[in-house]
């Protein structure tokens, strides 16, 4: 039951990226951009967790799979930041 909801929360983070990053090309809003760019971070978190807890149990991934969350979190910010102005 457990995958099914880690690929459920990876699948809806992917498509929320397209969608945005859809968006992002039609209306050339920078910050639509920089929001798919989060959600790739926190798609590949998703993705990483599944093999982290299926493909690899023994192994602590933990620190791997956080840095893309970090990356996209980051790159939401900095737009946030940048386009405040």
């Amino acid at each position: 039951m457990a995958l099914i909801i880690y690929l459920l929360c990876a699948g809806t983070s992917f498509v929320c990226a397209l969608l945005l990053y859809r968006g992002f090309r039609r209306s050339a809003a920078r910050l639509l951009l920089w929001s798919a760019l989060c959600f790739v971070g926190l798609f590949l978190n998703n993705a990483l967790l599944v093999i982290d807890l299926q493909v690899v149990p023994d192994q602590d991934l933990s620190v791997l799979r956080s840095l893309p969350a970090l990356a996209g979190i980051s790159f939401l910010v900095y737009g946030l930041i940048t386009d405040s102005r």
